[in-house]
């Protein structure tokens, strides 16, 4: 079954594995349809536990809880290559630039005027060779990278259901088209704090949280936390967005660019932010001026993509030249379409880390 909050499809894959082919079929038309129309659905009775998700959230405040000086005995490495470590506020810029414009860099220098108020932790396979994880000691954080390792593994579980769901929805030759692609090497568990910020700073556009982007490989699937916050560009009014309120223990997935060019745009990667929560989640600091802060939030998302060397070509049974629907899409390797987006993230510094701001 499937309902709708917030204009968002909830999409309910409670006992997918035993279901029957005609069942799955009916759900897989409904995430299908969501995609297409939205780019966001949520899922409910996915295969991460109400405790499993309490535990991650619980490993991530106490990761961002840590001293500066100790985050950084994890740090992202330098520029945008490798995306792994941990990121101080400031660090990386995201936007919803391609990397490809004629003057990259000045608009990259640009982006960077607006800061955004957040830190995050990139997590991957220690299988992965041209990303190499960047753990904090041990002794730090006991415990942490055992968890986050099999988190990471849990999250590409549920990522390889729902890549057969749209492979059925989409009536490819294989249910496994997609999964085939999609080894869980590649993909990124990021953890991320946004701290408290004064809500007139987000209002005036003098910092941001998050800016409207779209996210740049297959899937991705995200877990939030109660504050709110994010919001997806509106489907029925173009350049308006709509909020993605917290659905206690759903995974948010959205479609990301080379989904859509994979589809030749039947299914849609739409726009989304993370800005100011609801009142009920900021805090007020002066009576006399009204002045508030937005309570810190976490959320935990999981990006999904291919091999790298993969050659992602447009779906032939997503083309029909007769009836108006050409190619739109040249074929491209995940690697170079990653590294074109990720050029824009990410300042390379001069002489090795970039200093602390």
């Amino acid at each position: 079954m499937s309902a709708h909050t917030s204009n968002i499809p909830v999409i309910d894959f409670a006992d997918w594995d035993q279901k029957s082919l005609e069942d799955k079929k009916a759900t897989a038309t409904q995430l299908v349809q969501g995609c297409r129309t939205v780019g966001f659905v949520y899922v409910i009775n996915h295969k991460i536990s109400t405790d499993q998700i309490k535990a991650a959230f619980s490993w991530s405040k106490k990761f961002f809880d840590l001293k500066i000086k100790e985050k950084m005995l994890a740090p992202h490495p330098p520029g945008h290559v490798v995306h792994r470590g941990y990121s101080w506020p400031g660090l990386e810029k995201v936007s919803n630039s391609m990397g490809d414009e004629e003057d990259a860099d000045g608009l990259a220098k640009k982006l960077r005027e607006v800061g955004d108020v957040k830190e995050s932790y990139e997590i991957g396979s220690d299988f992965y060779p041209s990303q190499p994880n960047v753990w904090p000691p041990s002794s730090l954080l006991p415990g942490f990278r055992t968890f986050m390792t099999d988190f990471y593994w849990l999250f590409h579980s549920n990522a390889t259901m729902l890549l057969t769901a749209l492979a059925v929805g989409l009536d490819l030759p294989s249910d496994s088209f997609f999964t085939d692609f999609h080894s869980g090497h590649e993909n990124q568990l990021r953890l991320l704090h946004y701290p408290p910020v004064p809500t007139s700073l987000l209002e005036s556009g003098k910092a941001t949280r998050l800016d409207a982007h779209s996210d740049w490989g297959s899937i991705t699937l995200l877990l939030q936390d109660k504050i709110g916050g994010l919001e997806i560009a509106d489907p029925q009014q173009p350049g308006a967005f709509i909020p993605a309120p917290p659905l206690e223990n759903a995974i948010v997935l959205n479609i990301g660019d080379l989904m859509q060019r994979w589809s030749n745009d039947t299914l849609k990667s739409s726009l989304h932010r993370v800005t100011l929560p609801p009142p009920t989640a900021r805090v007020s600091v002066s009576a006399s001026t009204d002045s508030t802060m937005t309570q810190a939030r976490y959320s935990i998302p999981y990006f999904v993509g291919p091999y790298d060397k993969a050659r992602i070509e447009v779906l032939k049974s997503c083309v029909d030249e007769e009836r108006g629907r050409p190619r739109k899409y040249d074929s491209i390797t995940w690697e170079d379409y990653r590294l074109m987006r990720g050029s824009m993230q990410y300042e390379q510094p001069v002489g090795g880390v970039a200093a602390v701001k």
